[in-house]
């Protein structure tokens, strides 16, 4: 199943008090980069949420947005900082004394401090977290693939019809080739009828010319090399998931045979089919960059 590296994916999940709610949009990207953003009281599951999503994402820039409420605090714990409040008593201390200003610090005061007091899970409290959040990630998750796969066969739709037209135009040039060959092979033997009166001569030379010349301007190789990347691209474009990499060296690989092709025609009509056939590569390199 082909898949798009764009999607959008969300998920809420109410249990035991605690409602999460999971957002997740992914864009194309050379490599999978995944940002969360969430509150720092789930901050303890950041290495688990990446690697639940990694088994849903190979490739991609997918920001995961977390966020969470609660009815109540049970099953959660107090705990003082009791270091960070002399810091915050020692520092405001010195702040008092440097501006002779009275020193009133209070009990509240420090205790609203941030981080002073901390509300923490019991180790029940964490697996409960856990099992809520795994759930609402992948939800999310599974939405996100189920968009990614839906834009997913539209590329695959528009880059097998473009395919389709370079397998035409590839035949265009393979028609015209020989005739390019034949009107060289002309041009060439008059003008070396117009200096050498010595037919036997002249048709060696010729014939010797057209070998010397034959691989300067002969496209065969590059025709069939370029139908056999675009044939393979279309079989890959029915196989597979994580195909982007490989759909993308093979339009590098077209595209260079489509260039030698370009340098070598010396006829109008091929090197103008070339130039679209370059035209369509490129509109179709676009498209793979945002398949996964």
């Amino acid at each position: 199943m082909i898949q798009s590296m764009t999607g959008f994916g969300r998920s809420e999940v109410y249990e035991s008090g605690k409602k999460i709610t999971v957002e997740i949009k992914s864009v194309n990207h050379r490599y999978c980069e995944i940002s969360v953003r969430m509150p720092k009281k789930l901050n303890f599951y950041d290495s688990a949420v990446r690697q639940l999503i990694k088994k849903y994402v190979g490739r991609g820039k997918v920001d995961v947005y977390i966020s969470m409420e609660t009815d109540d605090v049970t099953g959660s714990t107090v705990k003082y900082n009791k270091t960070l409040a002399q810091e915050y008593y020692n520092n405001i201390s010195m702040i008092a004394e440097d501006l002779n200003l009275p020193s009133d610090i209070s009990v509240m005061s420090l205790a609203r401090m941030p981080e002073v007091l901390t509300l923490e899970e019991s180790e029940d409290e964490h697996e409960k977290t856990w099992e809520i959040l795994e759930k609402a990630i992948s939800e999310s998750c599974e939405m996100l693939i189920s968009t990614r796969a839906a834009e997913g066969e539209h590329l695959k739709e528009d880059i097998i019809g473009k395919l389709n037209g370079l397998l035409d135009m590839v035949k265009i040039i393979e028609d015209r080739s020989p005739e390019m060959m034949a009107a060289y092979r002309k041009k060439l033997t008059e003008k070396l009828n117009e200096v050498i009166t010595d037919t036997n001569l002249s048709e060696q030379l010729i014939a010797g010319e057209l070998i010397l010349y034959a691989d300067k301007i002969c496209v065969d190789e590059e025709t069939v090399r370029l139908r056999t990347h675009i044939v393979n691209m279309k079989k890959t474009l029915e196989g597979g998931e994580n195909i982007g990499r490989k759909l993308d060296f093979l339009a590098q690989e077209m595209n260079r045979e489509a260039n030698t092709t370009l340098s070598k025609a010396n006829d109008i009509e091929i090197s103008e089919v070339a130039i679209n056939i370059k035209t369509e590569i490129e509109k179709i390199r676009e498209q793979i960059q945002n398949i996964e």
